[in-house]
């Protein structure tokens, strides 16, 4: 069985430069430490897990960014996966999800994957996007919010239990290949293992550029930032505590809520 994890390196909220005068923006360059997205971390995992059960099991993970990028994939290895593969780009060609789930797109069709694995989200730009684009690239059975997963390559199937809002849960049977976004919680990450650690170092990158693969164009563009406007005041009630209590009463009232 073959499957390849989605990684994204997200920028340490410290080391991000921002810029701008009146409204700020994150400018992240070459210089700026990064880390794997944390919710990337519960799909490595996850993927770990299947392979120790699966001895056979191969598992990549790919990412797509700039050159600091490369270290998610070292940790992605020292977590238990096989390789690696890096999509150079820059940091804002790495958060447009049109460009990203594209680029993976054309990487994954010719490797012939039973499964692939996204993080719900990612932290800095929380589109819910890439995992579900990917998939309709690919013409994946899939299915998102995934808080368990069983595995069973015999019938070609993985059957999951997605979550819903309010608590509910969906099972579901799907049929192999497809692709699944792992929900926040479903196991423990590891830590990376030394002897991992040390291989990770060792291990040859396949990199490739974004322009070669000539990612789709991007359907959205941002137009411009600005702070939430104050659409309601709040009002300080003073004088003594019985005149607090009658002012708060009158509105109450006034307000239907009484």
């Amino acid at each position: 069985m073959k499957i390849l994890v989605c990684i994204k390196a997200v920028p340490e909220p410290e080391h991000a430069i921002c810029t701008g005068k009146d409204i700020p923006e994150v400018n992240v360059d070459d210089a700026t430490d990064m880390r794997m997205n944390r919710f990337d971390e519960f799909a490595v995992e996850e993927a770990v897990l299947i392979k120790e059960s699966f001895p056979e099991t191969i598992v990549d993970v790919i990412t797509m960014g700039p050159e600091n990028a490369g270290k998610t994939i070292k940790r992605a290895i020292g977590m238990g996966a096989d390789s690696g593969i890096h999509i150079l780009s820059d940091y804002q060609t790495s958060c447009d999800a049109v460009a990203v789930s594209s680029s993976i797109a054309q990487i994954a069709k010719e490797k012939d994957y039973d499964l692939l694995l996204c993080g719900i989200m990612s932290e800095d730009m929380m589109q819910f996007a890439v995992g579900p684009m990917l998939a309709q690239y690919l013409s994946l059975s899939w299915a998102t919010s995934v808080i368990k997963e069983t595995i069973k390559p015999k019938d070609r199937k993985i059957y999951v239990e997605r979550e819903l809002e309010g608590g509910v849960a969906t099972m579901l049977d799907i049929n192999l290949p497809a692709l699944l976004t792992i929900q926040s919680g479903i196991n423990e990450p590891r830590y990376p293992s030394l002897s991992n650690l040390l291989r990770a170092n060792k291990s040859r990158i396949n990199v490739i550029s974004a322009e070669a693969l000539q990612p789709a164009t991007a359907s959205c563009r941002t137009v411009g930032y600005s702070y939430p406007e104050k659409t309601r005041a709040g009002l300080i009630l003073k004088g003594t505590s019985k005149e607090k209590a009658e002012a708060l009463l009158r509105i109450l009232i006034k307000k239907t809520m009484v």
